[in-house]
């Protein structure tokens, strides 16, 4: 069974679905891609900060690899594409109370073992992160 916990909030229930996995450095395709000007403004909008050019990865384990898939079926919110680009969800995020958010790109044959996270600030500097460390990331749906 999926790990989740229930917060309230203004009189609304929200769930959280709870993932774990290591740190690991990506390609550079997460920070082309957060600093393009119309992604920026959509995260803006829909989120309400501005990104770090960049992203943190996480290689989540093997039971949240599964559990992943359910972000598939959650409602988040869309990141409308521009020719030549795939279209992308959000979703709000914590990692030890820091807000950030998860980024889920509609790309052909993504991973599903991978989340990518974004935040208003280097959460690798923030938070003491290296490669190889374990993370927990608790993610709005």
């Amino acid at each position: 069974m999926a790990k989740r916990a229930t917060i309230s909030h203004q009189g609304w229930v929200l769930l959280h679905l709870i993932f774990e996995g290591t740190v690991f450095s990506g390609t550079g395709t997460g920070k082309q891609f957060i600093e393009l000007p119309w992604i920026k403004q959509q995260i803006k909008e829909k989120l309400g900060f501005t990104p770090y050019s960049g992203t943190l990865n996480i290689h989540l384990t093997k039971l949240d690899t599964k559990k992943r898939k359910l972000l598939d079926a959650a409602e988040g919110f869309e990141v409308s594409q521009q020719a030549g680009y795939y279209p992308g969800v959000l979703f709000r995020a914590s990692i030890d109370a820091l807000a950030c958010a998860v980024v889920v790109p509609m790309v052909p044959d993504y991973p599903n073992n991978v989340l990518e996270i974004i935040a208003p600030v280097y959460l690798r500097g923030k938070l003491g992160l290296t490669d190889g460390k374990t993370v927990t990331v608790a993610v709005t749906v």
